[in-house]
């Protein structure tokens, strides 16, 4: 039996590249706003994976430490926002989404301050045979931006994590994006609990290093911390 799952394994890497993604529009109310990239950061990697947790790129993909030439999207506090990607999420794991207030601009921000995670959608079921996802073959994903979201400006981070070679540290594979919003409204909530990034994951965490083929995983603790300002994680993806 193991033998036969590290077969499904290795398998699954063959077609690796054909199941990379980039987040590349944002989503607000329903809508898709805009041209590709023109709220988004593009990266400079083409659609590879960031997998050092060290390193400052995974803050906002190779590439996208600047947005000067990203324009932003003026969202209220309460909106409901998403992203949509190119292909479809092709790798288990999680779809994870954190905010970042800008001390100036969006623009001008590196993403170095503070940032809390607004959204989680991960497992849609545990079955006998393993974990089933609830990002698995879709497009997009939608979520609300929480009311309580003081006014200003902000980088809104979507993460994808990559869990079919992640049985070993270093195997765990980050997609990442930031879309730049200016928030309005009259949200007055305090953004935590807080990380930074680097420093939010060590690499370590049961999400992270896991391995989804043999022994099969009976649960996932889906790595980061709280949920800000509350709320549950979802297991069931809201498309456009």
């Amino acid at each position: 039996m193991k033998l036969l799952s590290t077969i499904i394994a290795a398998s699954g890497l063959v077609s690796t590249s054909l199941a990379h993604w980039n987040y590349n529009n944002l989503i607000v109310n329903g809508k898709v706003v805009g041209n590709p990239y023109q709220y988004i950061r593009q990266c400079t990697n083409s659609n590879s994976p960031i997998t050092d947790v060290k390193s400052n790129d995974m803050r906002c993909n190779q590439g996208g430490a600047s947005g000067v030439s990203t324009q932003t999207y003026t969202v209220k506090a309460g909106d409901e926002l998403g992203f949509t990607i190119i292909d479809v999420f092709g790798h288990p794991g999680p779809q994870q989404v954190y905010l970042s207030k800008a001390p100036n601009t969006a623009a001008s921000y590196d993403g170095s301050g503070s940032w809390v995670k607004i959204y989680s959608l991960t497992t849609s079921s545990i079955a006998s045979d393993g974990l089933k996802w609830a990002a698995d073959g879709i497009k997009s994903f939608r979520f609300t931006l929480p009311a309580a979201t003081p006014p200003g400006e902000y980088l809104l981070r979507a993460e994808g994590l990559g869990l079919h070679g992640a049985s070993t540290k270093g195997g765990a594979q980050f997609y990442i994006a930031c879309a730049q919003i200016q928030v309005t409204g009259s949200g007055r909530g305090s953004l935590s609990p807080s990380v930074k990034i680097p420093g939010l994951y060590t690499g370590d965490e049961p999400g992270i290093l896991i391995n989804l083929y043999w022994p099969t995983p009976k649960s996932y603790t889906t790595p980061g911390p709280a949920l800000w300002p509350s709320g549950s994680e979802a297991h069931t993806a809201k498309q456009m």
